[in-house]
């Protein structure tokens, strides 16, 4: 799951969120990965890696990190995706955060998918 959006827009609260859910614990420890730049939790569904790749110097690092592993072994919650390049998964939901001007404390996200994810949302839209 790829969360785009700027500063303060709601993607780590998201990715918090999300991992507690997944967890299956609403008090779980979830610090932002913004130095560790990866930080995988183990639940009983699997594996959810949160990526923060703000501070990514190049796209070479991904290697490093083992976004590959990642991709293809547990449920990658990435925030600043476009930090990818030319690793941009091809079966990939995305998620843009906006401030809502109508509420400080409301955000919009817009969804979109590609590979089997548009086909997914398209199933869903058509509900």
């Amino acid at each position: 799951m790829l969360l785009s959006g700027p500063l303060g827009a709601g993607k780590s609260a998201f990715a918090r969120a999300f991992v507690r859910a997944w967890l299956d614990d609403p008090q779980a420890e979830v610090p932002s990965p913004t130095f560790t730049l990866v930080q995988p939790y183990e639940g009983g569904r699997g594996t959810v890696w949160h990526c923060d790749l703000y501070r990514l110097g190049s796209p070479d690092e991904l290697l490093e990190l083992g976004i590959d592993q990642g991709m293809t072994e547990a449920v990658l919650l990435v925030e600043w995706p476009d930090r990818l390049g030319a690793e941009l998964p091809v079966d990939r939901l995305e998620l843009a955060f906006e401030m809502c001007q109508q509420a400080q404390d409301a955000r919009l996200v817009t969804m979109a998918g590609a590979g089997v994810w548009a086909a997914r949302l398209a199933g869903l839209a058509g509900e």
